[in-house]
C-alpha cells in the first residue's frame, strides 16, 4: 500500500523529537503501507500544488491525507482564495486514474498555544480556523473524501507536559499521538479494508 501525506508542519511532524511520531508514521505503521510524506513547515495550498501535487503522479498512492491551510491564514489569505486552492488540490486527487482512499483533515484547534498572541489572538486564531474548516469540511464532503475533525484531539491534553512543543506553537509527541488515535479510529474501516 503506497500512502502519500500531503501537508504542512502539522503532516511533517514539527515539534515531535523525530519523524516517526508525526500521525502520519503512525498511521502507516498500522497499516504497514509505504508513506510517502513531502509536507513542508510553513507550506500554504500554493506551495502544496506547487511541489507536493507532483507526487501524485510519481508514486500513484493508494491513500492520501490532506492537511492544509494555516499558514494560509496566517498568511492573511482570506477563505474564499483558500478554497480556490484547495479545490485544486482536491481535484488533482479525485482525478488520479486510480482514485485512491482520500482522507481530508482539519486544521487543528491552536487558539490556546502561548504563540496563538502573535497571530491576532485567541478569538481571532478560533474565528479563523473555523471558517477555513468550513470550507475544507464542506469541499472534502462534495467529494466523498473522509472528513476527519481533529479539533478536540487538539484540545484534549491541553496544559499536561509536552503537550505543545517548546516552540509554543506546534504539538509534542503526546498531541500528535492523540491526533493518531483520532485519525485512525476514522480511518480504520475504510483504509484497513485495503489490506484486505
Amino acid at each position: 500500500m503506497r500512502y502519500l501525506a500531503l501537508g504542512d508542519s502539522y503532516t511533517i511532524g514539527t515539534g515531535a523529537s523525530d519523524e516517526s511520531h508525526s500521525w502520519p508514521s503512525i498511521i502507516a505503521r498500522r497499516l504497514n503501507a509505504e508513506l510517502t510524506n513531502p509536507s513542508v513547515n510553513g507550506y500554504t495550498t500554493l506551495d502544496l500544488i506547487r511541489d507536493e501535487l507532483p507526487y501524485l503522479e510519481r508514486i500513484k498512492p493508494d491513500l492520501v491525507s490532506i492537511l492544509i491551510g494555516v499558514n494560509d491564514l496566517v498568511q492573511g489569505r482570506p477563505p474564499d482564495l483558500y478554497r480556490d486552492s484547495l479545490t485544486r488540490i482536491y481535484d488533482a486527487v479525485r482525478d488520479l486514474e486510480t482514485p485512491p482512499r482520500v482522507a481530508a483533515i482539519s486544521i487543528p484547534t491552536w487558539s490556546y498555544v502561548p504563540a496563538a498572541a502573535d497571530f491576532g489572538g485567541k478569538d481571532q486564531v478560533a474565528k479563523l480556523t473555523g471558517a477555513f474548516n468550513a470550507v475544507a469540511e464542506q469541499e472534502a464532503r462534495a467529494r466523498n473524501f473522509t472528513w476527519i475533525d481533529i479539533s478536540a484531539a487538539s484540545t484534549a491534553g491541553a496544559g499536561a507536559p509536552g503537550w505543545i512543543a517548546s516552540d509554543d506553537l506546534h504539538p509534542g509527541d503526546s498531541q500528535y499521538a492523540v491526533w493518531a488515535e483520532a485519525i485512525w479510529s476514522a480511518l480504520r474501516d475504510s483504509w484497513g479494508a485495503t489490506l484486505g
